[in-house]
């Protein structure tokens, strides 16, 4: 059977798609009853509720991954000149954001069997300069986070924790959100938990959250929802610029309904997870992910690398794949080959082999088995034989 005619009497695979029903459409539409859609009790409670999830005392929701670490290293006082070590292998948002704050990126290798942040290399990368350490959680597996605080503590250090993709991780049996001083997590459409867009900020630290939530609002000393339940003469003031960085109930509703499922997307992308590790396994042109002991990844995303006894190229597996109906994308970028950052000329030969070799597959809680086995059969079938694409 060739590949259109496979497509043809196959369901399409969708790459990623938000797991919505109509738990999220009644939530939703009881925010517009309510005639309540931004600062209200849903935020109040989704901020709550989040907090709790990730075994820590405040979360913050905010209007982006972005907007939540921009405001967070505002809040934290950063200067031009002061450094911000980060591993270029990540999503251009985690460098972009230090450039916002006035800051300057540092990049530092990666791990090549995790794909995560090497904490020797970071060792290798402080000065004098450095003010944050910024790991990232990619593709929802956890980094060693006790190894990034043993570098950081004792030098004065904060660690902002990138945690985009792991909402629902575990590092050594402990949540994503309850290690760092500050953790910040994305809700994209192709995110665990999704609102369509929106981030949330957590931290033990009262004092800081109470500013957090005064910055994503112009500075505003109360909150719409704190200013609703006091005396009418109780007025705000704003003793600090702040910006709009607000996420509405509308989103927080949407967040809501997605917790209350939250345990049943995890087993169904850990279910597809598991059925590409068994199926793939044994390929030995094909580098499935790897998770060290004591991590428990949520699966976000598959990313598989291929080795050099591949008779394609990525970009080959890419378009092999695409014709017989099965999406993929590229694995994680290189940021620091982006054009803002090239005249930093930075050298990190594990990070560019990785962004030059990898893709992800598939992977959403509604994918069926049929779907799953169909792709693992794909890529056995085509790793031998003749290749020309």
């Amino acid at each position: 059977m060739n590949a259109s005619s496979e497509t043809f009497i196959t369901p399409p695979i969708a790459f990623s798609r938000p797991w919505l029903g109509e738990e999220e459409i009644r939530a939703v539409t009881e925010v517009l009853q309510s005639r309540w859609i931004v600062g209200g009790p849903k935020l109040a409670e989704f901020e709550r509720r989040w907090a709790a999830c990730c075994g820590a005392e405040r979360a913050v929701g905010v209007s982006s991954w972005t907007t939540g670490a921009f405001l967070v290293l505002h809040a934290w006082g950063l200067q031009p000149g002061d450094e911000v070590i980060v591993p270029s292998l990540t999503f251009i948002a985690s460098v972009n954001v230090i450039v916002h704050a006035g800051a300057t990126p540092v990049f530092a290798e990666i791990d090549p069997h995790t794909w995560n942040i090497d904490p020797e290399d970071v060792a290798r990368k402080i000065t004098p300069r450095t003010r944050v350490i910024m790991p990232v959680d990619q593709l929802g597996l956890p980094c060693d986070m006790d190894a990034i605080h043993a570098l950081a503590h004792p030098r004065g250090i904060r660690v902002l924790e990138d945690a985009a993709c792991a909402l629902g991780s575990r590092n050594q049996e402990r949540p994503v959100g309850s290690l760092a001083e500050v953790t910040v997590f994305s809700l994209h459409a192709r995110k665990i938990v999704t609102t369509g867009e929106g981030g949330m900020i957590v931290t033990n630290d009262h004092v800081l959250a109470d500013r957090l939530t005064r910055l994503r609002h112009q500075g505003m000393s109360l909150s719409d929802f704190a200013r609703h339940q006091a005396s009418p003469t109780t007025f705000e003031n704003y003793p600090e610029v702040g910006y709009n960085a607000r996420m509405t109930d509308l989103q927080a509703a949407i967040g809501l309904g997605q917790m209350d499922r939250l345990e049943e997307i995890l087993k169904r992308r850990r279910q597809v997870a598991e059925s590409y590790r068994a199926g793939l396994a044994d390929l030995a042109w094909l580098r499935l992910p790897h998770v060290p002991t004591g991590m428990t990844p949520n699966w976000q995303s598959f990313q598989i690398g291929i080795g050099p006894d591949s008779l394609l190229t990525r970009n080959q597996w890419m378009e092999r794949l695409h014709a017989a109906g099965i999406p993929t994308r590229r694995g994680v970028m290189a940021a620091h080959l982006e054009p803002p950052y090239r005249s930093m000329n930075a050298r990190l030969p594990r990070t560019e082999n990785a962004a030059d070799n990898t893709l992800q597959l598939p992977i959403h809680p509604e994918m069926t088995p049929e779907q799953t086995a169909r792709i693992v059969t794909f890529l056995r079938s085509n790793g031998t034989g003749n290749q020309t694409p």
